[in-house]
């Protein structure tokens, strides 16, 4: 079983290296590494390509103009060979040296077709690469396409995706921010209707560095993912989920300060 990672880069030096460390260290060796790279100013592309020529695994460095982060993602997944895909941005890293060992044991456990998604838990880290927290939103034991109407619950990081299925559905570019919310349901959404497995690691898959592109544009993407959530959950559920996560935001708060 081969798997496929994608790296997208833009002037990604301070914190590539990271992400090509934790590839590298991988117990599992059958993988592809595929960079797609936005024409990168700084010390990105000599990095990936020195990266290149010492792997013992096929890396595939890519750099040409892009339209965003969705469409460079849509590249590297219609230039994906392996059996599962999963997007492992600069400064993200596998969360150790087992990782894709896990995932490919947890997919051979299937005694029918092999899952549709395979997915595990998330660790945030600092920008240096520390361990902070375990990520907010934690995966339910049983995934479902109708799981992220209480928020993105599993990592677009910890979310291997059987190529053959991944490859049906392009990001959707209208969304700069939550392409990828809108993506998984429609992955899993196939899953459903093909009747395949959504398999639980039950194990931390990927670290993550807080403050990434949601982070950093918060109010657009909580718009983007309404809009995201009212096509595949409907107008009058989406409000009403939003509406008590407001009123569960506003307790919790009330209640931290009372605890005080």
């Amino acid at each position: 079983m081969r798997i496929s990672i994608v790296t997208i880069t833009y002037n990604a030096a301070r914190n590539l290296q990271r992400t090509l460390d934790s590839v590298s260290q991988q117990s599992y060796r059958l993988l592809e590494h595929l960079i797609i790279d936005g024409v990168s100013k700084d010390g990105t592309l000599s990095m990936a390509q020195h990266y290149k020529e010492t792997a013992d695994y096929e890396v595939v460095v890519k750099s040409e103009p892009d339209k965003g982060l969705y469409d460079a993602m849509n590249k590297g997944l219609q230039k994906a060979t392996g059996d599962y895909i999963v997007f492992l941005n600069a400064g993200d890293t596998l969360h150790d040296a087992d990782t894709l060992k896990n995932v490919v044991t947890a997919a051979g456990k299937q005694t029918s077709a092999l899952p549709a998604v395979i997915y595990g838990d998330t660790a945030i880290t600092d920008s240096e690469g520390h361990f902070l927290h375990l990520r907010a939103h934690r995966p339910p034991e049983a995934l479902s396409w109708r799981s992220f109407k209480q928020g993105m619950l599993v990592c677009h990081q910890a979310f291997y995706v059987r190529t053959d299925i991944a490859k049906q559905f392009l990001y959707n570019l209208q969304f700069r921010h939550s392409a990828d919310v809108d993506w998984c349901i429609r992955v899993m959404k196939e899953a459903a209707r093909q009747g395949l497995p959504l398999v639980n690691t039950h194990k931390v898959l990927a670290n993550f560095e807080e403050g990434g592109n949601t982070t950093q544009h918060h109010r657009s993407s909580l718009n983007e993912r309404f809009r995201v959530m009212t096509i595949h959950y409907g107008l009058l559920q989406t409000i009403g989920l939003h509406a008590w996560f407001v009123i569960r935001a506003l307790y919790r708060r009330l209640y931290k300060k009372d605890t005080r």
